[in-house]
């Protein structure tokens, strides 16, 4: 909270300098409640915060609204966001670390409560290169907080809450699993009280006490799992934190699962970690829920209670909380250690499918965060983050393939990168036909990294201590050579046969209308990933030469997430049995304290159509500012983003695509389809690779700036984040491809960016059935035959795009099912990437 006093005496002398505070004047001498400016001054995005959406009666409202906060540079101020203006938080083009210009504002009085009021933002531009306003800036958090005259002391107007006085808390701003906010603790000392331990219940007599009248007596248990968070907040539910997490705790007698409910997970989650010793009294017991996952866990062999749970209320009763120092716990109470269930890479195909498995590995490849719609909610929309690792421990020529999702642990989340060593628990093992066995995450998984080690039993693990020795035979230079970050990546590959069942829609990839498609890439938000097929033919194919100087430029306006400088700065130990860098971080963190952490309406997005007089093999994607009219043979019809409110948004495409192609581009296009483009009504131009599409090899120089490039873009700007330049992109190029819909009244242009090195990380897994390089069989495999074995794409042996060329007559009338990648990128770029192309005769119905 700011000082009163402060803030008002810096008014006088700051408000010939300040747009902020200017535009709050103009509503007290205007005598008016809405504005337009009358000055054009950028102020820079500092802060962009989501929380579930009130509820108005008679209006359905959007899933989540945003508070934005603003700086000039003077004051900071904290706004409201016109939801009509929530689409340009959910393609990102709103965010933080750039410019916007206001343009038109409210003020709005909180009719219910005294003293309460804010701005709401309802028209604005928004700037896509880094802000020029906060270089300027030393010390943003210290800029006094701007409100309005009579509201001096409303604490609420200067607390990390709401906005909407009805909201207690924030959400994180791309997933509802991470804590977000200042509500959320951790770190609070352990109590030395000392307990009563003489009369205290076994956990094998909740069972049959939970059936007759009982006082509960107190327990003594340890945490064994932890689950991550989950956000249950719905319209209509009064409940102020509505979170809930389970826990698997034990006693000698056995193991039953706790949750802990609403207020108390703000106070607690962050604290209870596995091991830790709880002494709980004015606790509830309740019927199992019977359709939640658990945790595998025959590796503690003790008994299992089922039927019952243990729930920690905030009230009625208010339960009590005692969080045992780790010096007081004796060892006459006969709690259980924590063990875990490490399995090695080698080990792995073995394993039943869905089983459960713990892992260390030295990370070598990192893809970026992407989001996926949780399709069984039934509630406000909620999205999960996930991405892949792969990670080696010596024992396989394979890697452990990894997809991780969010668990509640957003410091660790965003700062795992190569070179560093990774422990994951309570993995879960899927094994697909045509691809090698990968992990993938469970509700009970917890990860960790250097800085993150220090108190966990596994540190002693027989497996953990082998793999340790295993490293140190390990040079930095030749592993280096392997690593990635960032980039397209997609996992399990398509199996040999596209099947469409009858039965089970769920566990296939959806076949579409490519009418339908269009939709699909108008309400893509951030980041947000999809896998659709679309049947059809290939009328078109054109290979997209990038010459072998391209840089990076422009790449440092994409703002990125802070991360920590020291978190994962590690290397690989030398032949010769010297600790290296990797080896002397892993042991520290072992031993020393924790590392420094790191501090709904979709619009539609303006697909890129085209007049169908236009050659498509001249059609490359195109940007164009909101509200632009369209030219001859420009992009498509006029499509204004809303139509009440204005919105512009300047340099949308913010340099994230590959620069522009040679012009000598070699070509094919089916003899039929000068005379069906005349017939097309829409050609879908989002095809294209962007350099966000290619990984980068991970150095430790740039580590910083490409873990902010893979990472989500963060809802608070801190100093530290880098606006370095990319370091160079290595694609010599990608094959621009039209589909034509079966009905042959819509095609859409898609980039086939085929795999032509064993060191990408695409290739992992990948079938390598050798065959001929014809187009359509490259389309098929995913790559070209055979790999090259070095980073640079020039071994002499791979094919040229011509020679691949020539033969796409093949493709002409062919119709076959196309899988294709969706992914935003932000603002209006959208990945479309073929990841496979099936024939007739490889297509059948279950």
């Amino acid at each position: 909270m700011e000082d009163n006093s402060s803030c008002c005496s810096t008014v006088a002398g700051s408000s010939q300098s300040s747009f902020l505070q200017r535009t709050l004047e103009r509503f007290s001498f205007t005598q008016t409640l809405r504005l337009r400016a009358e000055e054009v001054a950028p102020v820079a995005v500092i802060a962009i915060q989501r929380y579930l959406s009130e509820q108005t009666e008679g209006q359905q409202p959007d899933s989540y609204s945003y508070d934005v906060t603003v700086t000039d540079g003077v004051w900071r101020a904290k706004c409201f966001v016109s939801p009509r203006l929530n689409h340009l938080v959910h393609t990102n083009t709103l965010r933080t670390g750039t410019d916007v210009s206001i343009t038109q504002c409210s003020f709005v009085y909180n009719e219910r409560r005294l003293g309460h009021g804010y701005i709401r933002i309802e028209e604005l531009r928004c700037g896509a290169q880094p802000s020029a306003v906060l270089p300027h800036i030393h010390g943003v958090s210290s800029l006094p907080v701007l409100v309005r005259h009579g509201m001096e002391r409303s604490v609420l107007l200067r607390s990390d809450v709401p906005l909407q006085v009805s909201r207690k808390h924030y959400l994180s701003l791309w997933n509802n699993d991470d804590p977000e906010g200042d509500v959320w603790t951790s770190g609070c000392p352990s109590s030395d009280t000392v307990l009563d331990v003489s009369r205290i219940a076994l956990l094998s007599s909740l069972e049959s006490s939970y059936r007759n009248p009982w006082k509960p007596l107190p327990l003594l248990v340890k945490i064994l799992h932890k689950s991550r968070l989950r956000y249950y907040g719905k319209f209509g539910l009064k409940i102020d934190y509505p979170y809930q997490a389970y826990f698997e705790v034990a006693d000698q007698s056995g193991i039953m699962s706790l949750v802990l409910w609403n207020d108390l997970c703000p106070e607690f989650y962050q604290r209870l970690n596995v091991g830790t010793v709880l002494y709980l009294q004015n606790y509830t017991l309740k019927p199992s829920y019977a359709k939640r996952s658990r945790p595998q866990m025959d590796h503690h062999r003790m008994k299992t209670f089922n039927s019952v749970e243990i729930c920690l209320n905030p009230r009625n009763p208010g339960s009590i909380i005692t969080v045992v120092s780790p010096k007081s716990v004796l060892p006459q109470w006969g709690l259980p250690e924590v063990s875990y269930q490490f399995s090695t890479r080698s080990e792995l195909d073995q394993l039943n499918n869905n089983s459960a498995c713990d892992i260390i590995g030295l990370v070598t490849f990192v893809g970026r965060v992407e989001r996926v719609k949780n399709k069984g909610n039934n509630g406000p929309e909620k999205y999960w983050t996930y991405r892949w690792v792969h990670a080696v421990d010596g024992t396989s020529n394979h890697p452990f393939i990894l997809e991780v999702f969010s668990s509640s642990q957003p410091e660790v989340f965003r700062c795992i990168c190569p070179m560093t060593y990774l422990v994951c628990t309570q993995m879960r093992v899927c094994k697909v036909e045509g691809s090698l066995p990968y992990l993938t995450s469970s509700c009970e998984t917890e990860m960790f990294i250097t800085g993150y080690h220090k108190g966990h039993s596994y540190v002693s693990d027989p497996r953990v201590k082998s793999f340790i020795q295993w490293t140190k035979t390990l040079k930095d230079n030749i592993i280096l050579q392997k690593t990635a970050v960032g980039g397209h990546y997609c996992y399990p590959h398509p199996p040999q046969t596209f099947t469409q069942s009858m039965t089970d829609a769920s566990a296939q990839v959806p076949l579409v209308a490519v009418s339908d498609l269009k939709t699909e890439l108008e309400t893509l938000q951030y980041r947000e990933h999809k896998k659709l097929a679309i049947q059809g033919q290939i009328t078109a194919v054109r290979y997209m030469h990038i010459p072998k100087t391209t840089e990076s430029h422009g790449t440092k306006t994409q703002e990125v997430p802070d991360v920590s400088a020291d978190v994962c700065e590690e290397a690989v130990p030398d032949a010769h049995g010297h600790s290296s860098v990797a080896e002397q971080a892993l042991a520290q963190s072992l031993t020393s304290p924790s590392a420094q952490k790191i501090s709904a309406s979709s619009r539609k997005r303006r697909i890129q159509l085209r007049k169908v007089t236009q050659s498509s093999l001249n059609c490359t994607p195109r940007k164009r500012k909101a509200g632009q009219k369209n030219t001859e043979g420009g992009p498509g019809h006029e499509e204004n983003v809303n139509n009440s409110e204005s919105v512009e948004v300047q340099d949308v495409e913010q340099n994230l695509q590959l620069p522009n192609p040679t012009q000598d581009a070699l070509s094919w296009q089916s003899s039929s389809w000068l005379k069906q483009r005349q017939e097309v009504s829409e050609h879908l131009c989002q095809g294209g690779v962007y350099l966000d599409s290619v990984s980068r090899r991970f150095m430790f120089d740039e580590k910083n700036v490409l873990l902010q490039w893979s990472n989500l873009q963060p809802g608070h700007w801190t100093p530290e984040q880098t606006t370095d330049t990319l370091p160079p992109v290595v694609c010599p190029g990608y094959y621009q491809v039209t589909i034509l819909g079966i009905n042959k009244q819509i095609a859409v242009d898609a980039a086939y960016f085929p795999v032509v090195s064993s060191v990408e990380p695409r290739a992992v897994g990948l079938p390598l059935d050798p065959h001929g390089n014809t187009m359509l069989s490259c389309l098929s495999s995913g790559f070209v035959c055979p790999l090259s074995d070095s980073a640079e794409h020039n071994d002499a042996t791979l094919p040229e795009p011509e020679e691949i060329l020539a033969t796409a007559g093949e493709l002409e009338d062919t119709h076959v099912v196309c899988i294709l990648d969706l992914c935003s990128l932000g603002g209006d770029n959208v990945e479309v990437l073929i990841n496979k192309v099936y024939r007739v005769t490889e297509v059948s119905l279950d």
